[in-house]
């Protein structure tokens, strides 16, 4: 056998094995009821809203612009220093 069947070959049944994985999430996904639902995406809220304020609390925004523009002047630097 040549070796691009096995890699064609190799590629079909991956794209075997991922279905089977997708297949598998939608059912389990499925299988919740509107209750468990409701009640996973209230603590999802609750969690991204907590973790919302704790870093509003931590980093002021001022600090991070200033990280960013620093960080891009260090890539524009070490990019014109290449050539």
């Amino acid at each position: 056998m040549r070796w691009w069947k096995a890699v064609g070959l190799a590629g079909a049944a991956g794209v075997v094995a991922t279905g089977v994985v997708v297949v598998r999430a939608e059912r389990r996904r499925r299988a919740y009821t509107p209750d468990q639902v409701r009640e996973q995406l209230h603590v999802r809220f609750a969690q991204a809203t907590a973790a919302e304020g704790a870093v509003e609390t931590a980093s002021p925004a001022t600090r991070n612009a200033s990280g960013i523009r620093e960080r891009l002047r260090q890539l524009l630097r070490r990019s014109t220093a290449a050539r």
